[in-house]
């Protein structure tokens, strides 16, 4: 039985489903056929007006954003698929603020609704720096779907890592 890293903490029943789709080889074509085809923005500039679009519609208020980028450096593995980081600095007599967001480079290339569901994950950390009740509100409230979003993007970074591990 291959492990299935990205859903621990989930039922054993969701789980042993999961294998079983995966074992009889279903488990990419459903993925396939439910999110077909990737998406356009494939640099960083594409990014930002991505980004900024989603900002502008649900979370206008918030802080500016300074840089959003696709980063390489961004591990599922290490638990990091986006990261929302916000500096202050003193220059001079004024206080300054960056705030960025780095989406890991694998959203490049995957289903257009994983890489909402991430940039709306961020975005939501500029209103609410916990993973609390509030948090996952707005997330809801920016993408009614996000839950199953959340799950189906775990079942594609285990399918993606155990179809990697499997090739020559």
């Amino acid at each position: 039985m291959t492990q299935l890293r990205y859903l621990n903490g989930y039922p054993p029943t969701i789980i042993t489903q999961v294998q079983t789709l995966f074992d009889q080889g279903k488990l990419g074509l459903w993925l396939d056929k439910k999110y077909p085809g990737g998406h356009s923005v494939q640099n960083d500039k594409a990014l930002y007006q991505y980004v900024s679009d989603f900002k502008q519609r649900y979370v206008r208020n918030a802080s500016a954003l300074s840089k959003v980028m696709y980063d390489n450096k961004q591990n599922p593995i290490k638990g990091t698929l986006g990261t929302n980081t916000f500096v202050s600095r003193v220059q001079g007599g004024k206080l300054k603020s960056n705030n960025e967001i780095r989406i890991a480079t694998l959203f490049r290339d995957g289903p257009e609704d994983f890489l909402r569901m991430i940039v709306i994950h961020e975005l939501a950390h500029l209103k609410e720096k916990e993973h609390n009740k509030a948090f996952y509100q707005l997330c809801c409230h920016m993408e009614p779907d996000y839950h199953q979003l959340e799950f189906d993007m775990r079942l594609w970074l285990n399918w993606k890592e155990l179809t990697n591990k499997e090739r020559p």
